[in-house]
């Protein structure tokens, strides 16, 4: 039952993307503008670079929960102060808090972090679920049409995950 239920989902999101990409012609001519003088910022990619409050833990979650590849390792007197993740181009930075504003601080309040993929998110939410990762929401069609869920860190920094059409 549960096969038929997202056969039927993926056949609606088939359609709506096809609806979404018979618009795109039109959008791209509107996007070809003259530029703003002067020049505003173009960016080719960001990372964010979080503080987590164990170094270890958060390692594990996000290389063997959401599955990050390991990069550049920091370490500072022989001890690890942050790393480097990699999940295609994009970039995540884990420092080590020193805990120099007291070890109860809140991380995570008001940060969320925006990703997108062409893999199937209803599988990488399966997934992550069966590896004890918390949802924040599941996958579904979010109010302005894209197919997305999020999921919510050991320190609670949420990372909304956006399937590409």
């Amino acid at each position: 039952m549960a096969k038929k239920v997202k056969k039927a989902k993926k056949a609606t999101r088939a359609k709506k993307k096809a609806t979404r990409k018979a618009a795109k012609p039109a959008r791209r001519a509107a996007a070809h503008t003259k530029r703003q003088e002067p020049e505003t910022l173009r960016l080719r990619s960001m990372s964010a670079s979080l503080t987590v409050a164990d170094l270890d833990r958060s390692i594990a979650f996000y290389r063997d929960v959401v599955r990050f590849t390991m990069g550049e390792r920091w370490e500072m007197d022989g001890k690890l102060q942050g790393v480097e993740l990699r999940a295609g181009i994009c970039d995540l930075m884990l420092n080590q808090d020193d805990f120099a504003r007291g070890r109860d601080r809140a991380k995570g309040e008001g940060v969320r972090l925006w990703a997108s993929t062409a893999q199937d998110i209803d599988e990488m939410a399966d997934r992550i679920r069966a590896m004890g990762g918390a949802l924040d929401y599941e996958p579904r069609e979010t109010p302005w049409g894209a197919y997305a869920f999020a999921l919510i860190d050991p320190d609670g920094y949420k990372i909304t995950i956006i399937q590409e059409e």
